[in-house]
């Protein structure tokens, strides 16, 4: 396997962190008869490492190490490495790769073995990934907004699949609503819950603002507990705008002010119409801009980080030498 073109976003990825190890990208590979390939046993995160004023730093490093360990408890995977391996073990995949700012791809899947359903006699594999990765919704999507659809793939109950882990098997239903809304000309789609209330989109959490409140749909609608979307309640309630998590009948996403996405591609990201029923005025609205400008001010370190959010790269860089 050779790197793909220059316009690709993995062409300037040399390492990957596998197994303990800095592996040339080439040579990070795994056998088709891989469980995880098979059977989707695979947990995994979404990270980012911003360039801020102050250097290169880690939003919320320890908050998405401590969900990763979460989903492989829920599905019995003994992680063999410690949270500080797997600290160390992302800083090595940016600093190998010589990037200012990234995303970053831990995964831990079960390896090959055994055929079968069964994943407890399998190896379990550890691999971090980085590349560069702009705005996940479009260049223009925080100024502007994005057009979306409600979907008609519903979220699997959280009886059948526990949607708290970050499970790679999960994202076959998130597959089948990105692909609706993007065949049918949006570019996001929003999932209902088993109920009919919203969930969230296909990789993001969804807020909406109603009478000055903002409200987001709660954890029994099958949402993952989004690490920005606590960052953004957070820091609401910093600005003393009321939070409520609700459960949230579709017809509030057409009868609200505003609506915006969460996540660390998506960071906040408005919405501009629902199934073609405008938002609001149909722009990002005065909250959604106030939280984008406080988020994006922190993540870019022009405004304090009064929660300790970001973990400097410089930092453990200058550890690793002493």
């Amino acid at each position: 396997m050779q790197n793909p073109n220059s316009t690709h976003p993995f062409a300037n990825v040399r390492w990957i962190w596998m197994n303990g190890e800095l592996v040339e990208f080439e040579k990070a590979t795994v056998h088709v008869l891989t469980h995880a390939l098979h059977y989707g046993s695979g947990l995994f995160e979404g990270i980012r490492c911003y360039k801020t004023r102050q250097g290169s730093a880690v939003f919320r490093l320890p908050e998405h190490l401590k969900r990763l360990e979460n989903s492989c408890k829920v599905y019995r995977m003994e992680i063999p490495y410690t949270r500080e391996q797997l600290t160390q073990a992302v800083f090595d995949a940016i600093i190998g790769n010589e990037f200012e700012a990234c995303y970053i791809r831990p995964i831990i899947f079960r390896g090959f073995g055994s055929p079968g359903i069964n994943p407890l006699p399998l190896p379990v594999d550890v691999v971090v990934a980085v590349w560069p990765w702009g705005k996940y919704l479009g260049d223009e999507a925080a100024e502007r907004g994005v057009d979306v659809q409600v979907s008609s793939w519903r979220r699997f109950s959280p009886a059948s699949s526990p949607a708290v882990a970050k499970a790679t098997a999960n994202y076959l239903n998130s597959q089948l609503v990105k692909v609706e809304a993007l065949t049918n000309g949006y570019v996001e789609g929003i999932a209902l819950d088993h109920s009919g209330n919203v969930s969230e989109g296909s990789g993001e959490n969804l807020f909406m603002v109603a009478d000055g409140r903002l409200l987001t749909p709660n954890m029994a609608s099958s949402i993952l507990p989004g690490i920005t979307r606590d960052a953004i309640i957070t820091l609401a309630r910093d600005m003393g705008i009321e939070v409520k998590e609700v459960n949230m009948p579709r017809g509030m996403l057409y009868t609200c002010d505003e609506l915006f996405f969460t996540g660390t591609a998506a960071e906040v990201t408005p919405i501009r119409s629902v199934d073609r029923i405008t938002v609001g005025e149909g722009h990002p609205g005065p909250i959604t801009q106030r939280l984008m400008g406080e988020f994006n001010g922190i993540v870019r370190g022009e405004i304090e980080d009064r929660h300790g959010w970001l973990t400097p790269v410089a930092r453990v860089e200058a550890a690793a030498r002493s």
